[in-house]
C-alpha cells in the first residue's frame, strides 16, 4: 500500500469568476499563476513565487468542472476509489460525482454527513 493513502494530494477551486478569483489570490497570498489548458479556456494553477511549484488549482465552473460545487475542494488520496467511494455511501454520505479518469489516475466527489465536500483520487 502507498504512503500517499490519506495524504492530502490536492486543493482546487471551482468558481463563475476564475480570472477574478485568480486575480485575487495573486494579490493577497503572492501566488504567481500558470494557465491550464481546457481547450477553448483556461483554468490556472497556482504557484509558490520562490520555487514556481504548484499548490493549488483555481478552475471555472464549465466543461469537466461544471458538476462540482463551488469553493476549495480538498483531494484525498485513496487506494481504490471505486471501493471508497462505496464505503462512502455505506457510512451516511453521498456521491456527489460517479468516479471518472482525472490526471492519469481515477477520482470521485463526495459530501460527508457533515455536508461538506472532498474529491477522493487514486493515482
Amino acid at each position: 500500500m502507498s504512503d500517499d493513502i490519506g495524504k492530502i494530494g490536492w486543493i482546487d477551486m471551482t468558481t463563475e469568476d476564475a480570472a477574478n478569483v485568480r486575480d485575487f489570490y495573486k494579490a493577497v497570498v503572492g501566488f504567481d499563476s500558470e494557465d491550464v489548458s481546457m481547450g477553448d479556456y483556461a483554468d490556472y494553477n497556482m504557484k509558490m513565487p520562490a520555487s514556481g511549484e504548484a499548490v493549488a488549482g483555481i478552475c471555472h465552473a464549465r466543461g469537466s468542472n461544471a458538476e462540482l460545487p463551488a469553493g476549495w475542494l480538498i483531494y484525498f488520496t485513496v487506494a481504490d476509489v471505486e471501493a471508497s467511494a462505496a464505503a462512502c455511501e455505506a457510512n451516511g454520505g453521498r456521491l456527489v460525482i460517479e468516479p471518472r479518469g482525472l490526471a492519469g489516475g481515477r477520482f470521485c466527489v463526495v459530501e460527508d454527513p457533515g455536508g461538506s465536500f472532498a474529491a477522493l483520487y487514486q493515482p
